[in-house]
């Protein structure tokens, strides 16, 4: 069956200019309104649009996305059908490119560059907390990042979840995890529904890549790696490349978000984000520097 073909095309008055991104269950378009400019438009895929699941699922993206109104998350501007089954959903263009990419381009990133990104995406990630929604999907991929303003966006709730949700609203079947497998906490391979704290988990997974251009874990399959994260502990940071070394606090920080238990790791991403910053920009070297200044200081009097 060939690829639906909607540049060009005008859908509820946003004209689609060209691809700038697809899934397993969108595309994604820069597009052009008469009043909001220069946005992004989500479509469901063809094959998808009869499929009650995956339309569901569409639609309450738009609506948790709604819910969440954070200067570092992506402002949703209209969610709606513009012919049978034609779900789409309009969202605020951001600058920039995927972290994702900017991190395999110009990884290991400067200390404070890092501490940056992170404090933003944790701010973003805690707002959604704050109105009941789990990201669970939290990855380098999701996030848009401009350098020249180091400007952080995050984007899909395509698999968000709310905490308040009743079994019966699930999406997800019982025993089955959802999320991208190297970001994800090891207690939500059980398929459970997750608490803010699976976020964290993610979060410190991307802090560890941004400093050191790999991953705490080194499996070489999904069969691997789901074993790694149930039995495993993550590479200390400190382990992660021999010619990289940080500061106890900062391996501190980012190991303690990594803890398996979900009840180690700090109360909020906020919190996380936080610790991880002053670590950064208190390097342990500065410190006994500090201290060795003063302790000359006193032998001087």
């Amino acid at each position: 069956m060939p690829k639906e073909n909607l540049i060009g095309r005008s859908l509820a008055g946003y004209t689609l200019r060209g691809e700038v991104g697809e899934g397993g269950t969108s595309a994604v378009f820069r597009a052009e309104h008469a009043t909001h400019g220069t946005v992004a438009v989500k479509v469901l895929r063809e094959k998808l649009r009869q499929d009650k699941t995956a339309v569901a699922r569409f639609v309450r993206e738009a609506r948790y996305g709604e819910r969440v109104q954070h200067p570092n998350v992506v402002q949703t501007i209209e969610v709606g059908e513009a012919g049978p089954g034609m779900h789409f959903l309009a969202i605020e263009w951001a600058a920039g490119e995927l972290l994702e990419r900017y991190a395999k381009q110009r990884g290991p990133l400067p200390q404070d560059e890092v501490a940056t990104i992170i404090r933003q995406i944790g701010d973003a990630v805690h707002a959604a907390h704050v109105v009941g929604i789990v990201h669970r999907d939290l990855k380098p991929d999701n996030v848009m990042y401009d350098p020249t303003s180091r400007q952080v966006k995050l984007l899909d709730f395509g698999i968000a979840t709310d905490t308040d949700m009743a079994p019966e609203q699930r999406l997800t079947r019982a025993g089955f995890f959802v999320g991208t497998l190297m970001y994800v906490a090891p207690e939500a391979l059980s398929g459970e529904l997750v608490s803010p704290a699976a976020d964290q988990y993610s979060l410190a997974t991307i802090a560890y890549l941004l400093l050191t251009g790999c991953l705490p874990f080194t499996a070489k399959t999904p069969r691997e790696m789901f074993s790694q994260l149930l039995s495993q502990p993550p590479i200390p940071l400190n382990a992660a490349r021999p010619n990289l070394k940080f500061s106890s606090a900062v391996e501190q920080v980012i190991m303690r978000g990594l803890s398996k238990d979900p009840r180690q790791r700090y109360p909020d991403t906020v919190t996380f984000a936080r610790e991880l910053d002053t670590a950064l920009n208190a390097p342990e070297e500065a410190a006994s520097q500090g201290l060795l200044s003063r302790v000359k200081g006193i032998f001087k009097r």
